[in-house]
């Protein structure tokens, strides 16, 4: 928390108030009077203001000895929880860069880390936290931070909320569009149309030019029960959306249509989902759902076929495999069977495996 230094009144003697020193803020319970109002820390840049004077300090921990107090004692008394640091950042900084060193080159410092770290690996520093924090009231500066998480927990819950509410107002608005834009009276009207005619929710949403999920998405929110219904429908009719792009190609039924493109003209799944518009998931979810394999980069394996098998017939032999095992029976060596066949070496070597 940061707050600006005023000056204290100027003492008796004195013509202007001493630099910076704040005014009084209250009075504790004896009367020692404090700068600070209890449960925050001013500080300001590098300093940190001392409650009980209201000076800066780099380190308010070490100057609470000349007002003869302690660091529990001030704590206590300022409604400040016990680990607050009493020290400005830099000044931070500098004690943790000697620690480290000290932790390398001091033998008690070292002996000291480890104690505690082993104090702390049995549990005892956690158990004697509990039991100096049991029975002790909260600070004023752990209530205040409470406070402030309350009101930020709440302003959250108030902004989501809105953000949801403002989404579902902007969804009703474009289904009420795209209903309008049809001649539907309303957004339950038109999906249902669509479903009789045999069309996916992804077929829908794009004759509404909206996104391919978009009534996947929010057709539940602004029409549940037609939206059970889309599902029921889905899961009966896993074909359902392909029939229209199947009987347009000239196919009776899907699985035809599969064999006849993937596995007899050799389209790879790719090309299938640019033929019908699907994607390439749904392409290949269709191929095992009707039990075909599914051959991966399928034209250009066709085409290395019909390669070899042309390479092999103009030879003379049924296979690139067998002409090879042939020749190389007879003594030829692989720069004779490239001259004489016209195909790189690297090739045939590939198929002398086949």
């Amino acid at each position: 928390m940061t707050a600006e230094v005023a000056a204290a009144p100027a003492p008796a003697g004195r013509s202007r108030p001493v630099a910076g020193v704040r005014s009084v803020a209250g009075v504790l319970d004896d009367g020692t009077p404090f700068y600070v109002p209890v449960g925050e820390v001013v500080a300001e840049g590098t300093r940190v203001t001392c409650h009980l004077c209201g000076r800066a300090f780099r380190s308010v921990a070490a100057h609470l000895a000349s007002h003869g107090w302690t660091k529990d004692r001030y704590c206590e008394a300022f409604g400040l929880e016990r680990s607050q640091p009493l020290e400005g950042q830099e000044t931070r900084k500098l004690r943790a860069t000697s620690l480290t060193a000290r932790l390398v080159f001091d033998p008690a410092i070292r002996a000291g880390s480890a104690a505690g770290r082993e104090r702390a690996r049995r549990g005892e520093l956690a158990q004697a936290a509990a039991a100096a924090a049991r029975g002790r009231p909260f600070p004023e500066q752990r209530r205040r931070k409470a406070a402030q998480a309350s009101v930020t927990a709440a302003s959250r819950d108030r902004s989501a909320r809105a953000n949801r509410e403002r989404a579902s107002a902007h969804v009703a608005t474009v289904a009420a569009d795209v209903a309008r834009r049809h001649g539907y009276p309303d957004i339950q009207a038109f999906v249902l149309a669509r479903l009789a005619a045999g069309e996916s929710l992804a077929a829908i949403s794009r004759a509404a030019g909206l996104h391919k999920d978009w009534m996947s998405r929010h057709l539940g929110q602004l029409a549940p029960a037609v939206a059970g219904l889309a599902r029921q429908r889905g899961a009966s009719r896993p074909d359902g959306p392909w029939l229209a792009a199947v009987r347009r190609l000239g196919f009776a039924d899907v699985p035809s249509y599969l064999r006849d493109r993937h596995h007899v003209q050799h389209l790879t799944v790719n090309a299938i989902a640019s033929e019908t518009g699907f994607s390439p998931h749904r392409v290949e979810s269709a191929l095992r759902r009707h039990g075909l394999t599914i051959v991966a980069h399928a034209a250009k394996r066709h085409a290395a076929r019909q390669r070899a098998d042309s390479v092999a017939a103009a030879l003379g032999h049924a296979t690139v495999a067998g002409y090879i095992r042939q020749r190389r029976a007879e003594g030829w060596t692989w720069n004779a069977i490239t001259a004489e066949s016209g195909q790189p070496g690297t090739w045939l070597r590939r198929h002398a495996v086949s």
